[in-house]
């Protein structure tokens, strides 16, 4: 007799992903991410596989699209930039030092060389990346109140403010490589940090740039 028609047959699991498949997907988003601030997003899949030792074919059994790599690059790098927030928050009792921590954090991760990628060919509404990009905002905006509150920020300022400056600063210039750009970041964040401090000591023009004004328009290329 054959088992009853209400009986369930179970549900089979996914195999999860082996230890050393996500280690091999962990080294190419690394290389990825180091390669697309050194020469751009456009980089030979083999150039790429080669940093992150790794073969051809494990690098396109991962990302067969370039814009799922890049997706990926985006996202290792907002999940980044989003922890250095928590921890200067949360390990800093001066409100401006956090502010300042994570400025100088987010800088270190190359975020103007890796802001052109912004503008590519991948899905910009992806779950993933919206959920990340939320995140990301709620605990700058939290580093950002928690400064103004404390009268330690300039008040006619906004995270948009902040996270253009980081963009724009740690930018290489036209025809200047990273390497040689790098070491002036530090040095014109600590005079754009200076001026973030109150009291203020001039009037901004406009208005406090938020987070929405900067999604109406792509990052600049």
């Amino acid at each position: 007799m054959t088992g009853s028609a209400d009986t369930a047959v179970p549900a089979r699991r996914a195999p999860r992903p082996r230890a050393d498949a996500l280690r091999n997907r962990e080294r190419i988003v690394t290389a990825a991410r180091e390669m697309f601030v050194e020469f751009g997003s456009q980089v030979p899949y083999d150039e790429i596989a080669r940093r992150a030792g790794v073969g051809n074919a494990t690098l396109y059994r991962n990302f067969p699209e370039r814009a799922d790599l890049v997706r990926e690059v985006v996202l290792s790098l907002m999940a980044r930039v989003t922890e250095l927030a928590e921890r200067a928050a949360e390990e800093e009792d001066d409100t401006f030092e956090a502010l300042r921590r994570f400025t100088l954090g987010a800088a270190d991760e190359r975020v103007g060389a890796l802001c052109p990628m912004l503008d590519g060919a991948f899905d910009q509404d992806h779950p993933d990346l919206v959920a990340e990009r939320d995140r990301l905002e709620r605990v700058v905006q939290g580093i950002v109140d928690r400064a103004q509150r404390a009268g330690r920020l300039r008040a006619d300022v906004g995270v948009g403010d902040l996270m253009v400056a980081v963009s724009q600063l740690t930018r290489p210039l036209p025809g200047t490589a990273c390497a040689a750009f790098a070491p002036f970041v530090r040095r014109h964040l600590q005079l754009f940090l200076d001026g973030l401090e109150a009291p203020a000591r001039s009037e901004l023009p406009g208005t406090a740039a938020t987070l929405e004004d900067l999604r109406r328009d792509s990052c600049p290329s």
